[in-house]
């Protein structure tokens, strides 16, 4: 049972850190085959993405920001990070038995 951190942001990393969260593997991008049953994956990833990881049967918890339209698109720090109030949100993803 791995507990993984999916992100690109340094801020985030130092966040995490300072949180106290433990965490296995770093990477910057999910490659869904290494997921395996009981994986904690954290990030903010694409729905089609965590709908797999939960379909692999590992948890899926969600890096959640309050983030103002003017702070999007640059990189944050861990203030800024807690000043957004980041937080931790366990999400169950789940695909329609047919898609349109």
């Amino acid at each position: 049972m791995t507990a993984w951190f999916i992100t690109r942001h340094p801020g985030a990393r130092e966040w995490a850190r300072e949180q106290g969260l433990h965490i296995d593997r770093y990477a910057s991008h999910l490659d869904p085959v290494l997921i395996e049953a009981g994986d904690t994956i954290i990030g903010s990833l694409p729905v089609h993405l965590a709908a797999t990881v939960c379909e692999r049967g590992a948890r899926y918890l969600n890096l959640s920001l309050d983030l103002p339209e003017h702070a999007r698109g640059r990189e944050l720090s861990t203030g800024e990070l807690r000043a957004f109030n980041a937080r931790l949100e366990a999400f169950s993803v789940t695909r329609p038995a047919r898609t349109p």
